[in-house]
């Protein structure tokens, strides 16, 4: 986890869950670019991760994903000279990127290491399939409170918990999580130092 100054340097409209979250609350890690300027961040809200490869305990936690409206973003070469520039931040990014924090989140500990990391790479790899195709199967829209403002985000479920993601005027808000019904979410924009 990172520091809460890390989170307020950063140039984003950090949401979390609102008052209605009862459970914990805590700082996750953000993700810097190549000029330096935050991408995402992450803000838990419940258990952590299994820690333990035989712990059964039924988790409940839920992770909100904001990631800024960057637009273009610089590209370069290997030797660091200029190669162009990506459409990096977009709403498929944030889902895809909240897929794969769910996957990370959900280790098969049964499973012997070499199968584990075949599972999880396989896994990432669908996560950022199906990101691609939003708007289709097997999303569907999810509407929920941001603010005082209904929110139309694109929902999906799987065997390991739901992903969601949407295009806000500020930034790109995405969630992920397990042992939480999302229908029963809302999002505020939240200081980060009450995560500490």
């Amino acid at each position: 986890p990172e520091t809460p100054d890390v989170f307020l340097r950063a140039d984003l409209p950090w949401y979390g869950l609102d008052a209605g979250w009862q459970g914990t609350r805590s700082l996750g890690a953000v993700c810097t670019g190549p000029d330096g300027l935050v991408e995402f961040g992450t803000l838990r809200h419940g258990d952590a991760g299994a820690t333990r490869p035989d712990s059964m305990t039924q988790r409940r936690a839920v992770t909100v994903l904001t990631m800024a409206r960057l637009g273009r973003r610089p590209l370069a070469k290997p030797d660091g000279s200029a190669a162009g520039s990506v459409e990096a931040m977009t709403v498929s990014a944030a889902a895809a990127l909240a897929g794969v924090g769910l996957v990370d989140d959900n280790w098969p500990w049964h499973l012997d290491a070499t199968t584990r990391q075949y599972w999880v790479d396989q896994q990432r790899d669908m996560a950022y399939e199906v990101a691609e195709t939003l708007g289709a199967d097997p999303w569907q829209p999810l509407t929920l409170l941001v603010g005082e403002q209904q929110q139309e985000f694109h929902y999906r479920e799987s065997l390991y918990g739901w992903v969601m993601a949407a295009a806000r005027p500020d930034c790109f808000l995405a969630a992920y999580g397990r042992g939480v019904s999302a229908y029963s979410l809302a999002f505020v924009r939240v200081d980060p130092t009450l995560y500490s």
